[in-house]
């Protein structure tokens, strides 16, 4: 089942997903299953499993010179999104990005994901490497999710990326993008940014989760500029509860949204994490009931340092 055939199909109940991280390389996956261990009894409807670009390392030698290696800190996306789906027997949505892959790297990851069943994908452009103060697209690899999208078509229509048939083609793939309720940090205006994104809608996109945000008046507003320039496709909302005292700066910073004056005033009261996590929690749940109590049929959780924190939350809604 598609995911925006699990959105619809569901009835007036509410519903939420949920974003986990891959184990760190070396680690096992008792974190990770405890993390959805905790989820699950609320029937969640999917799980987004993230993929991250490589990074540059610096190893100390004996000379005492430094050698640089790229490794992956977080390999493993795609088995860990098997993994889950046998364990658990819920829906799984592996990111699919252009940051650190060739697009040989990515027709394998198609076929991989082909073998095990796996059909819904989420496509990203990915962040930029930390090395890099802009986006630099891997040799070989894209710049632009639209270039991503268009392999997958391709491979849905039974086309290898050198141009080569599929013998046996399977299952098509279904996929969504990301949508930025306060604009693309790269982008120069709101409406170039939704140009963007029904750009991807008309290439093949069947529904679109929002960065996170705390005012819900800015996901109304670009869900109704969205529609008005024809984008029909559900918008799911992002939401991430605060969890610790740092996050209440660190957070609007790193994910370039703005927290509104009501917030603002509350969290320059927190003097401790515990603060932090309570009001975090007190407005993630009011943020929820307004959506849902708008029409929003299903909301989208990032857990990541907060899973405590979206367990209450949604013991409160569900």
């Amino acid at each position: 089942m598609t995911i925006s055939e699990l959105i619809n199909d569901n009835g007036a109940a509410r519903h939420f997903s949920f974003e986990v991280l891959p184990p760190l390389k070396g680690n096992g996956t008792g974190l990770l299953f405890s993390t959805i261990d905790k989820l699950k009894e609320f029937n969640p409807l999917y799980i987004n499993i993230t993929t991250h670009h490589s990074e540059y390392v610096y190893r100390e030698l004996e000379s005492g010179q430094y050698e640089r290696l790229r490794i992956r800190r977080r390999p493993g996306t795609i088995a860990i999104a098997a993994a889950i789906q046998n364990k658990y027997n819920i829906p799984v949505i592996p990111h699919i990005i252009c940051s650190g892959a060739t697009t040989e790297d990515i027709e394998y990851e198609l076929l991989d994901l082909q073998f095990l069943g796996i059909e819904n994908l989420l496509l990203l452009r990915g962040d930029k490497a930390k090395e890099d103060s802009i986006f630099k697209p891997t040799p070989g690899g894209y710049e632009h999710t639209t270039q991503l999208i268009e392999q997958v078509n391709r491979f849905n229509n039974g086309t290898f990326i050198d141009g080569t048939p599929i013998k046996h083609p399977g299952p098509k793939f279904h996929y969504g993008v990301a949508a930025y309720p306060e604009k693309h940090e790269e982008a120069p205006n709101m409406e170039m940014d939704l140009q963007h994104l029904k750009m991807k809608q008309d290439l093949g996109a069947e529904y679109a989760v929002t960065q996170l945000f705390y005012d819900n008046k800015k996901y109304f507003e670009f869900v109704e500029k969205a529609r008005k320039m024809g984008i029909t496709m559900p918008i799911i909302p992002g939401i991430k509860p605060f969890a610790k005292l740092s996050q209440l700066s660190v957070v609007p910073r790193t994910f370039h949204c703005d927290l509104p004056q009501e917030l603002a005033v509350e969290a320059v009261k927190c003097k401790t994490d515990e603060d932090a996590k309570a009001l975090g929690v007190e407005w993630a749940t009011a943020q929820c009931n307004e959506l849902y109590e708008a029409g929003v049929k299903n909301i989208h959780f990032y857990t990541v340092s907060a899973v405590d924190s979206v367990c209450e939350v949604t013991k409160r809604l569900l």
